[in-house]
Parts: structure tokens; sequence; C-alpha cells
């Protein structure tokens, strides 16, 4: 291998020609994003600060990387989540833990990931600020496909949660929402895979019943990082890490725990962003529309939460494309009815799909190509949806459930119920998840 110096990769997402790396093809991080500006080098048995020793990989998000470490100090384990160096300097996230530390550290133990320690490494990409949390379990968005119950997978078996586990995963996650919204902070990014379950003790497990294999062969890890031109790369490392979340040793039976995490896009109700995180799927119409951003926004995604836990579908599953706009859109007025014409106002395209009187004659995303018949597809509410989806309720029970849905979800934010409000619907007030 030439050991001639490459040049230095780009401060900024590289384009398509100027890819260093052959193509690694494991669901891990992006290996083309280990450049200034992007993910620090870690590989398995590193020790940060002096104090904390690489073990696992348990995620990956598009600003940070989440590892296991032995705290060599104090003899337990914590998760690391080491930011990308480009927003290092800035995070939201360490500012609102530290509000939340500040104004109610007890009950912010409680509903908050708990942040025990920051620090900051140099790396050749970088500053990197690294915030170290108690271990957590995977996200309520990949813990259901773990549940024995669903295991051997068999074809057309409905993976979802069990009714009274959906109930109490809302109920915590409510609970936690009401206390941020207490404390003048909106999440911003409320979403399954930022739910997370809490473990059982590990601090009493053995640390080689932890440690992730440096095994290609079972990919574990992946092959070594290799350049395209045969250099060295002093930027990437040696190789990359897939995650194993710690679903062994996550509580999930009765009496389960969940808590909030990633508060990376969280603000301040007197401070909104913007630009907000929140996925397109979840987003509140006014912040498509508009870019308003108020703390009812969590409302709106809770809102969807519930209709995905109980069905096991999302309430409106938008890809990503050029036109995902105009398709949350299209949704929000097939399943809930038409935009009030105050929001509808700001649809600049909505001439692609409706007539001047504002009757839908297309459903076809960028508009009727040119000697093209326009495309009609069946409008199905949001209650039709949640029916044809067969949750496991009784209908009178499925009728609550669709009545909360339609009370949360309204296009008018100033009548939106707050999280305390929603907690005392009577399908909340029958689950106890404190005694659970």
């Amino acid at each position: 291998m030439s050991a001639s110096s490459p040049s230095t990769p780009p401060f900024r997402t590289i384009l398509d020609d100027e890819r260093r790396f052959k193509t690694i093809r494991l669901p891990c991080e992006w290996v083309e994003d280990y450049r200034p500006g992007g993910y620090h080098p870690v590989v398995l048995g590193d020790v940060l600060n002096s104090q904390y020793k690489v073990i696992r990989k348990v995620g990956e998000g598009s600003y940070s990387t989440v590892w296991l470490a032995r705290d060599l100090k104090n003899n337990g384990y914590v998760a690391l989540k080491i930011l990308v160096s480009e927003i290092s300097e800035s995070t939201n996230e360490l500012r609102m833990l530290r509000h939340i530390i500040k104004v109610a550290p007890v009950e912010g133990n409680r509903y908050v990931t708990r942040l025990l320690d920051e620090f900051e490494i140099r790396g050749p990409n970088g500053v990197h600020k690294c915030l170290v949390f108690e271990p957590m379990g995977p996200s309520v968005n990949t813990m259901v496909e773990e549940l024995p119950q669903f295991k051997p997978r068999k074809r057309e078996m409905r993976v979802r949660y069990p009714l009274r586990m959906a109930k109490s995963i809302l109920k915590q996650s409510l609970l936690a929402l009401a206390f941020l919204h207490e404390n003048g902070i909106a999440h911003g990014d409320f979403q399954p895979g930022n739910i997370l379950f809490t473990l059982d003790d590990i601090d009493s497990t053995p640390e080689n019943l932890l440690l992730q294999k440096k095994d290609v062969q079972s990919r574990s890890i992946s092959s070594p990082v290799q350049r395209q031109d045969g250099k060295q790369d002093k930027w990437a490392p040696q190789y990359l890490c897939v995650a194993h979340p710690l679903v062994p040793f996550t509580c999930y039976a009765e009496g389960f725990k969940v808590k909030l995490s990633d508060m990376g896009g969280a603000y301040l109700f007197t401070d909104p962003p913007t630009k907000p995180v929140t996925p397109v799927g979840l987003r509140a119409p006014e912040l498509t529309l508009t870019g308003a951003v108020d703390n009812t926004v969590d409302i709106w995604s809770f809102g969807c939460l519930i209709f995905e836990l109980i069905t096991g579908q999302p309430l409106f599953c938008i890809p990503y494309s050029e036109m995902e706009d105009d398709d949350h859109l299209l949704s929000l007025t097939t399943q809930l009815g038409a935009l009030p014409d105050e929001l509808f106002k700001h649809w600049t395209t909505s001439s692609l799909y409706f007539t001047p009187e504002r009757k839908l004659f297309n459903c076809q995303l960028g508009g009727v190509a040119p000697g093209e018949e326009p495309l009609m597809v069946e409008q199905t509410s949001m209650e039709e949806c949640f029916d044809r989806a067969g949750p496991d309720l009784d209908e009178e029970e499925a009728n609550k459930v669709k009545a909360l849905i339609r009370w949360i979800l309204q296009y008018d934010p100033a009548k939106r119920p707050s999280p305390t409000k929603i907690l005392s619907d009577p399908w909340f007030c029958e689950i106890d998840v404190e005694s659970d």
C-alpha cells in the first residue's frame, strides 16, 4: 500500500465522483463521512479520555456514533455519544440536558436518558464533543422486532406491540413530554427511534458477555476500510462496526420502562429553531407549509405515534423524494380532511393536484405529464386505515382510540390538547405505568 499522503477530503458532504473508499455493504454509518467535520474514527478497545474503554457499538445517526464503554474509574458501563465535529461546538443537545439538570434533575433522570459526563476529544476530523449517558436498550422502533413472540418470523405475521405494551409506551412517553413541556422545552424530534427501553442492571455483567467480536465473517465488523487509490487514510477507522443494541439485557416484560433520548432537536418554547428536524411523516402541517414552530409540534407527532403503535403501521408513510412535502400534504387531506384556507394558501404547488375550486383531480406527485391522464387513487380516511390494519382491540376501544387521534391531530395548533390534558383522557387513565 502506498504511504504517500492522499489529499485532505473536503470539509463537507462529498459528491459521488469524490468517493474515497471502496463500498461497504453493511448496515453502518456511511464511510465517506469520515472526513474533516465528520465522524471521529473509533475501533473496539479504544480508551477515550483515559477513562472509557470502548467495547461495543450500539448505534449511529447522521450526527453521531454511540458506543458501550467500560468506565475504568468507576467500574460500570456507560454509553458514549460521539458527535461529528462540525456540530460539536454548537451542540444543542448539551444545552438542553444542562437546562434539565438545572431545573429538574430528579424528574429529568426519570424521563430523559441521564447525562453522566461530558468531554472533548481531538482527532483527525476535528474536535468532537462526547456525551456520556447511562446505557440504554433498543429504541421502540427496533425492539418490537426482537420480541420473542415474533421469532421465528412467519409469513404474513403482524409485527406490532401487544396492546398493553403499546399503551404503556405511549403513556410513559406522554408523561415525559408533559415533563418537558412543563419546563418550557419541546423535544422537536419525537419519534419511535428516540424512545429507548431501559436495561436490567448490567454493571455486574462480565465484560466478555457484552464485548463485540472483531469478526468479519459474522458481519460484526466490516472488512478493512480501503481507499479507491490504495493509499492509507488517516481520517477513517481501520474497520466499521455494525451496531449491536443491548437486546439480551433489555427489560421488556411487565413493568418495563422507556425514556426519551436524543435532545439534539429540542428547544425552549421561548427560542424555537428556524430549521426543525422532525421527520416528514410526523410533521405538523403548519411546519411543512409555513415553517411555524411551537410546542404543539410534539403533540402532533404523538398523535401519529398512537396510530403507529396500536396498528403497527405509520399513519403517514412518506418515502424520501423531491416531492415529499406534496406527498405528505396529499396524505393529510386524504386521511384527515381538507386543509383550512389559511394553510392551503401556502401550498404553492397545490394547483398540480386541485382545481381552483379545491377539488382533487390528480394524485400523481409533480403533476400530470404532457399527454398523460391524471392519476386518482382511493381516498381512505384515518379511521378506515386504522380499521383495515386490524388492531388488537374491540370496537368500543377502537372508537376511543380513533377519537383520541382525531382530537390530537387538529389543523389549528391552538386547539391541540396539552400532554397533561391528553393524560386525563379515560383511555390513558386505564393503565398505571407508575405501579407497573
